[in-house]
């Protein structure tokens, strides 16, 4: 199984953080005691600016029902350009895909945001659609894993994975939670396919080959990330022991899952983290002993764009497919952890 191309699109309307941050600044200093500290939240996490589904001003009055229009609307649009600009890698045609997962955890869509696409793009009538929901940012990862699973058992099949993210769309005005403050500062919006086969069909060098993937559920930790749901939309859970679960679980599960094919964490050439946010960066750096720069690309990625949830790891893939590639036998990892709480590990080699 090998991961060929990864096709990218965002919204165009892109807006640095000084301008949100005097946007919310404005929006919440009726209702907020310290709207200074709003400020400081959104400088916390690092990140320069973010695409957004809609032109800023138009948040002002967003309820449920107008955001989950716009989702439809948007996600439709963007993941269009993002296959199309995946498959445009290959010189392939949305003909040649045999299955499709969707995923994504900011918008709700019936019949979903893949079968819309069937009827755009001109997938054939017998494709095999997969819509995912909930996984949230470790659905990009889990959806390479599924989609590797899939091309394994059918070798001479092609998959797509796309993920559309408009977390803008999920904004809370009336939530002045510190957990609100901060998602409303780190999360941005995008879209990215993934073509997975099973042979080399890139034109671009050598494409990484899918070796392993390993999922891990870690028990009774519903409440460290997710949504709550409710006649407003989708109001956050976001934990402070989420960089916690990387040094509690993830280092351990990944050491044993790269013991399991006899490697260690120091044999991985090429890191493919979700850029959770710098806390969660921090920790990873700490707990897995990384050199400086093996996360250059997911810090850039966070700096550029913001969290894109499910859709950021696989901008990280693409950022590494598109740079000169590694030399033949270098092994890669792809993680990222979400809701439940859980991880996604996909062991990859060039």
């Amino acid at each position: 199984m090998y991961l060929n191309a990864v096709g990218r699109a965002f919204p165009a309307n892109y807006v640095d953080q000084d301008t949100l941050i005097a946007a919310f600044r404005e929006a919440w200093a009726s209702r907020y005691h310290n709207v200074a500290r709003i400020e400081q939240l959104h400088r916390n996490v690092l990140v320069g600016g973010r695409h957004l589904a809609l032109p800023i001003e138009q948040y002002l009055d967003l309820d449920f029902t107008r955001a989950n229009d716009a989702f439809v609307r948007v996600a439709t649009d963007i993941g269009a350009e993002a296959v199309l600009t995946a498959l445009a890698q290959l010189g392939a045609s949305p003909r040649d895909i045999d299955a499709i997962w969707f995923v994504s955890v900011t918008g709700i869509a019936a019949p979903s945001i893949d079968a819309r696409l069937v009827n755009r793009l001109g997938f054939r009538p017998d494709i095999k659609r997969n819509p995912i929901f909930g996984l949230g940012c470790v659905a990009g990862a889990a959806g390479i894993s599924r989609a590797s699973d899939y091309v394994r058992a059918f070798p001479e099949h092609t998959a797509l994975l796309l993920s559309v993210e408009l977390c803008s769309l999920t904004l809370q005005r009336d939530d002045l939670s510190i957990p609100n403050l901060i998602a409303s500062g780190l999360f941005g919006d995008g879209a990215a396919a993934a073509i997975v086969s099973g042979r080399p069909t890139t034109a671009r060098g050598p494409a990484p080959r899918v070796i392993a993937t390993q999922s891990a559920f870690y028990p009774n930790t519903e409440d460290v990330m997710g949504w709550k749901i409710g006649s407003g939309g989708f109001r956050i859970v976001l934990s402070s022991e989420v960089p916690e679960m990387v040094r509690k679980y993830l280092i351990l599960d990944a050491e044993r899952f790269l013991g399991a094919h006899g490697l260690k964490v120091t044999d991985i050439g090429v890191w493919i983290a979700h850029p959770g946010g710098p806390k969660v960066l921090e920790v990873m750096q700490e707990v897995f002993g990384l050199a400086p720069g093996a996360l250059a690309r997911t810090w850039d990625s966070l700096r550029m764009l913001g969290n894109l949830s499910s859709a950021s790891v696989l901008n990280v893939l693409g950022d590494v497919l598109d740079a000169e590639p590694p030399a033949p036998g270098t092994w890669g990892i792809v993680l990222a952890m979400g809701p439940g709480f859980c991880s996604e590990l996909v062991l990859v080699q060039w």
